[in-house]
């Protein structure tokens, strides 16, 4: 099971701490690893087809202090599609002068929907095909950029339509809001003052958070598994689709 890692927050945050212990997990899953970064209206992705245990360039992320209030990261262990860059997630697309980026931890069974206009798969993947699909059904349901609200109620609709074919697991985001979707097992924390020391769950490495905010920080994390072991992690349900928009589950 590939594994993903999000974050959201209300002012540009270092997630090189929850990134070392997350790429701690590429151990079982070695078939790539990716990471996308919003500053403003621009992007920074960092793919490779290699293990986050190995690849110079999650050597480079970790050690690079990329700070951004929303991030999309993924290690992947492949079900559908070949060993390739192009199969590594986040994937991208623009709309209504927007950068998207999507990782998806699953296995969509006999998926193939019908694909026109603008979006379409450079890769071989499932994933890469359902991200296509949602952002094809977006843009024919809304003119231009929606609110965070309507964008939520539009995938209310869609998503159910892609989960129906197997685990759709997924985070999304726009640069303005971050939506996570659980079909079978993701996890959600939110950090806000007064903050404390946290402790990786797969590295021997711990951080004062309160050495390093402010009373006004906030910020939310998801990801497939808790990376601390002394915090609050809270378990999706099955089915959940939940949006968080300035380090806040809304």
């Amino acid at each position: 099971m590939c594994q993903l890692l999000g974050m959201n927050g209300n002012t540009p945050t270092d997630i090189v701490f929850s990134f070392t212990g997350f790429a701690t997990r590429a151990d079982e899953h070695q078939d790539g690893f990716g990471i996308a970064f919003f500053e403003g209206a621009g992007l920074r992705l960092f793919v490779d087809a290699q293990s986050a245990r190995q690849s110079p360039v999650a050597d480079m992320v970790r050690r690079y202090p990329i700070r951004s209030k929303h991030v999309i990261a993924h290690i992947r262990k492949a079900t559908q599609g070949r060993i390739a860059l192009e199969n590594t997630h986040p994937f991208v697309r623009e709309l209504w002068g927007r950068y998207w980026a999507f990782a998806h931890n699953g296995n969509l069974v006999d998926y193939a929907p019908r694909l026109h206009a603008s979006f379409h798969p450079v890769g071989d993947t499932d994933s890469e095909r359902a991200f296509c699909w949602l952002m094809q059904e977006l843009s024919k349901a809304h003119a231009r950029m929606p609110s965070v609200d309507e964008l939520t109620a539009t995938l209310r609709e869609l998503v159910p339509q892609i989960a129906a074919h197997g685990n759709f697991n997924f985070l999304l985001s726009q640069g303005e809001a971050l939506w996570a979707h659980c079909s079978t097992e993701l996890h959600w924390l939110e950090r806000s003052h007064p903050f404390g020391t946290a402790r990786l769950a797969d590295e021997d490495l711990s951080v004062d958070f309160g050495a390093l905010t402010s009373r006004d920080d906030r910020v939310a994390l998801v990801a497939t598994q808790p990376l601390t072991t002394d915090e609050h992690w809270q378990a999706f349900g099955a089915g959940e689709l939940r949006v968080f928009v300035e380090g806040r589950s809304r």
